[in-house]
């Protein structure tokens, strides 16, 4: 049974940063897709980075530059680092898995076979 679980959520001010974890397991690490998506209130769920098996990464417009998604294989965990938060990041966390997969469609939910149960994280400003 695949599962993901998030962490690393938290309150920070505006220019602050976090690093959320991704733990996952039920699946082989050598072809699938993690994605970190985001849903603020009564917005729709949106897709925020992905990172592929062969290292590939991908990052919606408003992140690039700003956060960064990594994974350590040896720990099958995967990481969003948070960097100069804005309030307009606010929102739940999730990370999903597409296995297999490789980021091809990357920022839509359909493509995902499996969801983390989220994480909160709230900017301050």
């Amino acid at each position: 049974e695949v599962q993901l679980v998030e962490s690393g959520g938290g309150l920070v001010q505006a220019g602050g940063s976090l690093r959320l974890s991704c733990a996952a397991s039920g699946f082989t690490f050598d072809d699938y897709a993690i994605g970190w998506f985001r849903q603020a209130p009564g917005k729709e769920r949106e897709g925020v980075s992905c990172i592929s098996s062969n290292s590939g990464t991908y990052y919606a417009g408003s992140v690039k530059g700003r956060f960064t998604i990594s994974s350590d294989n040896a720990k099958n965990t995967f990481y969003l680092q948070m960097n100069s938060l804005k309030p307009e990041d606010t929102a739940v966390y999730y990370c999903a898995a597409e296995v297999p997969g490789h980021c091809t469609a990357w920022f839509g939910i359909f493509e995902y076979d499996y969801w983390g149960q989220g994480t909160q994280v709230t900017v301050s400003s």
